[in-house]
This record gives C-alpha cells, sequence and structure tokens, in this order.
C-alpha cells in the first residue's frame, strides 16, 4: 500500500467508501422484494407524487423498495459511485402548524416530484458529494453547493437517493474506470450499458430508480438508453438547468453539453419534463430559457416522418436496421407518412463538431488524468490522434485515400489537431453554414419528424469501443452539433434468427466497400452472442420542440403497440 500512486490509493480508499455505505444499509436492503414493495416499483411518476403528497405511501417505503433495486442493480452491474439512502431516510423535522404569535400557518402546497427517487449522474454537483467525473484526481474535493438542478429537485420533493458512474471525463462508448471498475449492461455482462451515463442506465434498467439525470455531448444519454431498453431525450441548449453540471471540455459554447433526464417509462419521462418545468427552472438557472411547458397533441394528426437510413459512415447492423423498420412499418399502417430522407452530409457536419470539442488539443479533456489512470480506448485512440505533428497526420490521410478511398477517416485524421482562435471561430461559421442547409431541407420537406437508429450497433462487447470508435456515434452526435431535441425509445430485441449477416459477409462486395471505421464497427456485431440486447430508435424534432418529440415518441411507442409489437422490459 506504501508504494501505490495516489491514483491507486484514491481508487482503493473511495470503492472501499462506497462498500461501507452500502454494508451500513438496513439489513432488509439484501432481501428480496415483497410484493407490497413491487407494487411500489409499479407505481407511474405521477402516482408516486400523488400518494406521498396524500401521505398514504411514506418516503420509507418508497426507498424500501428502490433501495433493494439499488443494492442488487450494484451487485449485477457496478453503477453506483455515491449512496446516499441514509441520510434520505433520515426523517425531516416537521415546520410547525401555527406561527409565534399562534395564527395557523398555510398548508404547504403539494410538491410536484413529492417522493420521486432520482438518481444523478456522477458529473453532477450535490453539497457535501464528490463529483468525480471519473477521476481519481476529483476525488476528496466535495461540492460546496448544489446544481441547478438538483436544488430545484429537493424544492419539488424529490429524493435523490444515488451517484451513477460514468467513464473517466465522459467520452466514450463504456462505462469504465479505474476509480470505480466496469458497469456492465443488466441484460447481458458482457456488454457495455454505454456512456457516458451508462451508470444510470444500469441503474434504471434494473428498476432502481424512477429518473436518472444524465448529460448529453454526443448522445451520452441516449446511448446508454438504446443499449439498455430505456427511454431519454436531449433538450436544445438553455431548455433543461444545467447550472453545476460538469462537461468533458468545460467552457465550450459550440457543441455545448446538455442536462437530460432518463427513465423507464415513456409517461414518467413526460410527466418529469413537465413538471420540472412547471417548476421554473430558469429561476434557479441563470442559462435557461423561460420558456413555460406547452402541451402538444398530436394523437389525431397524420404526420410525416423522415428516415435517416444511413449516415455516410457507418450503416446499421441488421438488428437495428430491422428495429427501424419495424417502427417505420407501425407508422405506415396508423396512415402516417414516412419518407426516405438523404439529410445534409453527416460526416461533413461530425467532422466540424469533433474539430470544435478537441480544439484546444484535448488540454481540458486531460488534463484532469493522472499519468497511471487507464483511459477508455476510445479516447486513448484520440489522444494518439492530437499527439501526432500535423505533417505525419497529412501524410497518412494521403495514403488512406490512395490505399482504400476512406474519405471519411482520411479527413478525421487531417483535421482534429489543436486550433488556434481564428480557425475556431472560421469552425463555428462552417457549423452555422451546416445549420443552415439543415432547417433549409427541413423547410423543403416539411417533416414532423426525423427517425433515424441510435446507433449502428446494439449494446458493444466489453473491451471493443476501440474497434468501434467514437465516430461511430454520429447518429445521435449530429444532433447535437444541430443543438435538435432528440429522444430514443426501445423497440425490440436482437433476435439470433433475424438479425446475423449474411454468410460469408466479410468477403462480400458490401463488406469490401465499408470504410474503416465501418469495418471495425462491424467487427464486433454478432448476432448470436448479442440475442436479447435492447434495441431503440431515435425521434427527433427541432430546436425547443422538446414537448413535439415526446408526443412522437409516444406515437411511435403506440403504433408498435398496434402491430403487436409492443416492448416489455425484461425484469431485474
Amino acid at each position: 500500500m506504501f508504494f501505490q500512486s495516489q491514483h491507486r490509493r484514491d481508487c482503493a480508499a473511495k470503492q472501499e467508501e462506497r462498500r461501507k455505505t452500502l454494508d451500513g444499509l438496513p439489513s432488509s436492503f439484501f432481501e428480496p422484494c415483497t410484493e407490497p414493495e413491487n407494487k411500489v416499483l409499479d407505481l407511474s411518476l405521477s402516482e408516486l407524487v400523488q400518494r406521498h403528497n396524500a401521505g398514504s405511501l411514506s418516503t420509507a417505503s418508497i426507498l424500501n423498495a428502490y433501495g433493494k433495486k439499488v443494492v442488487s442493480a450494484q451487485k449485477a452491474t457496478n453503477c453506483l459511485t455515491g449512496i446516499m439512502i441514509q441520510e434520505a431516510l433520515v426523517p425531516k423535522v416537521p415546520a410547525p402548524s401555527t406561527g409565534s404569535d399562534g395564527t395557523d400557518i398555510p398548508e404547504q402546497p403539494a410538491k410536484l416530484l413529492s417522493g420521486v427517487p432520482v438518481s444523478i449522474k456522477d458529473c453532477i454537483d450535490i453539497e457535501g458529494y464528490d463529483t468525480t467525473i471519473g477521476y481519481s484526481s476529483k476525488v476528496n474535493h466535495p461540492a460546496s453547493s448544489s446544481a441547478a438542478i438538483v436544488r430545484l429537485l429537493h424544492d419539488a420533493g424529490a429524493i435523490t437517493h444515488v451517484k451513477t458512474t460514468v467513464p473517466p471525463g465522459l467520452l466514450g462508448l463504456e462505462t469504465s474506470s479505474d476509480l470505480f471498475g466496469r458497469t456492465s449492461n443488466p441484460y447481458n455482462k458482457k456488454f457495455s450499458s454505454g456512456a457516458s451515463t451508462g451508470g444510470g442506465g444500469a441503474l434504471l434498467a434494473c428498476r432502481g430508480s424512477v429518473i436518472e439525470i444524465g448529460t448529453d455531448l454526443g448522445g451520452s444519454v441516449r446511448l446508454p438508453a438504446h443499449y439498455c431498453g430505456l427511454y431519454a431525450m436531449r433538450s436544445s441548449i438553455g431548455r433543461f438547468p444545467c447550472q453545476g453540471t460538469h462537461s468533458p471540455v468545460p467552457g465550450l459554447e459550440s457543441v455545448a453539453t446538455t442536462s437530460a433526464p432518463m427513465s423507464r417509462r415513456l409517461e414518467d419521462l413526460e410527466e418529469f419534463w413537465k413538471r420540472v418545468v412547471e417548476m421554473r427552472p430558469w429561476e434557479y438557472d441563470h442559462t435557461c430559457v423561460p420558456l413555460p411547458w406547452r402541451p402538444v397533441n398530436l394523437q389525431e394528426t397524420k404526420l410525416k416522418f423522415g428516415v435517416v437510413w444511413e449516415d455516410g459512415i457507418v450503416s446499421p447492423s441488421p438488428a437495428c436496421r430491422r428495429a427501424l423498420e419495424w417502427a417505420c412499418d407501425a407508422l405506415e399502417k396508423q396512415g402516417h407518412e414516412v419518407v426516405d430522407f438523404v439529410p445534409p452530409s453527416i460526416p461533413e457536419g461530425l467532422n466540424a463538431g469533433l474539430q470544435l470539442c478537441f480544439g484546444d488539443g484535448g488540454a481540458a479533456f486531460f488534463g484532469a488524468v493522472r499519468k497511471d489512470e487507464k483511459l477508455d480506448p476510445v479516447m486513448v485512440a484520440i489522444k494518439s490522434l492530437l499527439g501526432m505533428p500535423l505533417w505525419l497526420k497529412k501524410f497518412m490521410a494521403m495514403v488512406t485515400r490512395k490505399s482504400t478511398g476512406d474519405e471519411v477517416w482520411a479527413s478525421m485524421l487531417e483535421t482534429i489537431h489543436l486550433k488556434s482562435p481564428a480557425e475556431e471561430r472560421v469552425l463555428v461559421v462552417s457549423r452555422d453554414e451546416y445549420r443552415e442547409k439543415w432547417h433549409q431541407a427541413w423547410e423543403d420537406e416539411k417533416f414532423d419528424f426525423l427517425l433515424t437508429v441510435p446507433h449502428s450497433l446494439p449494446a458493444i462487447p466489453a473491451g471493443t469501443a476501440e474497434k468501434v470508435t467514437l465516430v461511430s456515434a454520429a447518429y445521435t452526435m449530429i444532433f447535437n452539433i444541430l443543438d435538435f431535441a432528440a429522444g430514443v425509445l426501445p423497440v425490440s430485441f436482437v433476435d439470433r434468427q433475424s438479425d446475423g449477416l449474411p454468410k460469408d459477409f466479410m468477403k462480400s462486395s458490401d463488406y469490401k466497400k465499408m470504410g474503416l471505421i465501418s469495418k471495425g464497427a462491424y467487427s464486433v456485431y454478432d448476432a448470436d452472442k448479442m440475442h436479447g440486447l435492447p434495441l431503440g430508435v431515435q425521434v427527433v424534432g427541432r430546436r425547443f420542440e422538446e414537448e413535439k418529440v415526446l408526443q412522437g415518441m409516444k406515437i411511435v411507442e403506440d403504433a408498435l403497440e398496434a402491430c403487436g409489437r409492443k416492448f416489455i422490459p425484461r425484469e431485474f
């Protein structure tokens, strides 16, 4: 122990702190849920709030049920960084019913999120607790104040009972760190739960929370939702409170990180969104737009859906393509118009976005990393790329073009490097010109929504992120670059019979025509091993159309149910 680095000592101490906190929970938390507790878990968010406000369901009863699932989720998936259940169980001293002069004090109004267990991603500040962001260097630095969303939740009566795991610095396709270990997928421990809100995704799938508050820079709530059979929506910048949340690239405004909720049920996600906005988040967070909730009802409306089948980088795997086909078929059977849409070049937009994200040469991201700290392989590759001399990258790009014709990878090689302020401003202009192309295309087509896969693959096998690469997240990240509202909902599961690749696919002309990034992604796809993993689709609206996107998700879900294809999650 004496010869261990500070990094190793901090990792060991933090894991021991977590173990002791878990072991200190009441012994009943380590037992299976009783029938009454399962009924508590089955309550919708609205029902939970109503019963808690009415006094017919106590905080202890709620935490007894959810606490058991927290314990079993941690054992099954390793999804927690901090446990605050004991503090939440301590009864609050009730306010006196009369004032000091003997007059009656008015009865307190019902709270909008009373009794709702909400888990918090470990990049969001809670006063008195570490915000590690997956780095050991952040240990033993408790936040001096809570983030805006946490203060809002507490004022609304919610229970923040746990914090959830993230990869170091929040960038990657898997949630794994030296600090807390690897978080696995609840459906199959050999696969990723996604990133960077992977701990929250695993916990929700195990029914350990009603809502997870995550963040999203390139799909960080939508990928875990896709991988774990959940619902999530990233909002436009300024719609959801973000003050006190930590970005992987602090200060980056050109591709901003947003806070975003995830849930096990669509009705809970919509109800949560509505209640947060009704709490007037702009009074908690100066970055929030003072935009009230605007009810939308599209149930009797025939809508136009554009479908993006390809991102020009990695084609959807058979399983993910089938899920998107199911959604399209179901919508058409309900009378909606579903048309193919070839958007402005996604590789072009992604390339501009990645250049902006790493315009500082990775200084913000890698600055907190200790020398012996292990990173996600995706980020190791990015660090290596950023560290190469520009002349060498340009030479490699030239060779790539001549030998493989892979323009996407070649352009990444020669453009992702440290930028001057002048170069960054040119990129912001390019980003805005790119946004205008999308705006005009949407106006020309008069879409109500777009549909895409959330990712070309189902949950990836543990340890394969380097092969799949961060570039494969284009289906989600492009909408961060555009600042569109985008939600993911579960549709189906991988089926080994339906979703396998054609025999000798790796020798086929289709495979040979793939670029290097696509070949790397397809090298980990195996429908037989992935059998039973969830599959989602992504519903996209325009800026500040959060209410509409939630309705669009409901229309897709209802259409699938009408076709006998209702998604039923596995019980954990």
